[in-house]
């Protein structure tokens, strides 16, 4: 269906070169400038389901587009849904210096929403924010609804959240299968992942793997995804891992692996023992034997065993760590992580012990039963989330 639509879009486009050629500026019908915005729209509905010739072609068309309607009578601008249209054509990746050429007297169409779209696409933000803050998307025919709601989604991201995601629930309600709706999912994950809203970013995470798993921009997806994950503790409650883990099986082996791997570590440092060790785990049975993954995976499995219930078994494993593998910057947290454990074993023992009489094993590391311990593995953990606070996997 997508091929199809496509293909009868770019058939819209074909007349465009022969036409430059002629000397008449009318608009024939059939190729008002509302309907061959539905071309550019077609387009980029398959770049949303992974077409890469439609990715290719869209700025081409663009272009096309705007040759098309510098050259249109200027009377077909009275029509408001052509001039609904230079508002789609702007937000749809369209030129500002095409629309800034029109005949402005004759355009037909809101001047909060045109000059907002326009403030938007010249990076003009908090000149588009005060424009467009009090338009209600819904109130307004749904391709074009879908367009101004996706770009205030974008525009209060920071300042105001919620009404950010409720922009972002309006595009996808009123674009439905469209690239707006793909865009406004990347979006919403991440918003809704810092609010700690569980639920919805379950519901949005899977829509996006269920509809545009192909998309251009999957990898996009992917980023603020892990983003959600890390920036936030939504994947960090022990009792939510077997919905996340749920989850984690929509996708690849590679993007599993890899995900994993961020929750383990932000788990790890976090403090979140538990969740470090399941995610550790999983990564084990996902990674190939003597890879760098594979290391990572013992890395994080042994600091929550270490830390938790298995000393020795975690110790062992820490020390048999191919420390070449290991990113530079999880070296001081291993380095920390081991003197931790051997500190605490000796405060265990006493400061000394028979030689034929081993020191005890703690059953679980208790920074509390040394001040000295605890006010390094805090110092220690302090420098540790400098190193990592802006440097995530």
């Amino acid at each position: 269906m997508i091929r199809l639509r496509l293909r009868a879009a770019l058939l819209m486009v074909l007349p465009f070169a022969a036409a430059s050629a002629i000397a008449e500026p009318a608009t024939p019908t059939g190729e008002q400038p509302y309907e061959l915005v539905r071309s550019l729209q077609a387009v980029q509905d398959g770049i949303a389901n992974g077409d890469t010739a439609a990715h290719g072609s869209h700025i081409a068309l663009a272009r096309q587009l705007g040759e098309k309607f510098l050259a249109a009578d200027p009377g077909v601008w009275s029509n408001p849904q052509n001039g609904q249209a230079v508002v789609i054509y702007l937000l749809s990746g369209g030129a500002p210096q095409v629309v800034r050429k029109l005949p402005r007297d004759k355009l037909n169409v809101d001047e909060r929403l045109f000059n907002g779209a326009l403030a938007y696409v010249e990076g003009r933000q908090d000149e588009a924010r005060e424009l467009l803050k009090d338009v209600k998307p819904r109130t307004l025919p749904s391709g074009l609804g879908g367009q101004v709601a996706l770009v205030q989604g974008a525009l209060f991201a920071r300042s105001e959240t919620s009404m950010a995601i409720e922009r972002l629930d309006d595009a996808r309600l009123l674009l439905p299968g469209t690239l707006v709706e793909e865009a406004a999912l990347r979006r919403e994950i991440l918003l809704v992942g810092q609010a700690e809203e569980f639920d919805k970013f379950e519901f949005l995470t899977l829509a996006y793997i269920r509809h545009y798993r192909n998309s251009i921009y999957a990898g996009d997806f992917w980023q603020r995804f892990s983003s959600g994950l890390t920036q936030s503790s939504i994947a960090l409650d022990e009792r939510r891992f077997a919905r996340i883990a749920t989850l984690l099986e929509q996708i690849d082996r590679a993007s599993r692996l890899k995900l994993y791997l961020v929750i383990a570590r932000a788990a790890m440092v976090g403090g979140r023992l538990a969740v470090t060790r399941l995610a550790g785990e999983r990564a084990l049975t996902l990674s190939a034997d003597a890879s760098a993954d594979r290391e990572r995976a013992h890395f994080f499995r042994g600091v929550s065993r270490v830390l938790g219930d298995e000393y020795d078994g975690g110790l062992a494993e820490l020390k048999a760590l191919d420390r070449s593998k290991l990113p530079e910057r999880d070296i001081p947290l291993l380095n920390a992580t081991v003197q931790l454990a051997l500190d605490v074993r000796k405060q265990f023992a006493g400061g000394s012990a028979a030689a034929d009489k081993p020191p005890a094993t703690p059953a679980r590391l208790d920074l509390a039963s040394s001040t000295a311990t605890l006010a390094r593995a805090q110092q220690q953990l302090g420098e540790l989330e400098l190193l990592t606070r802006d440097r995530r996997p």
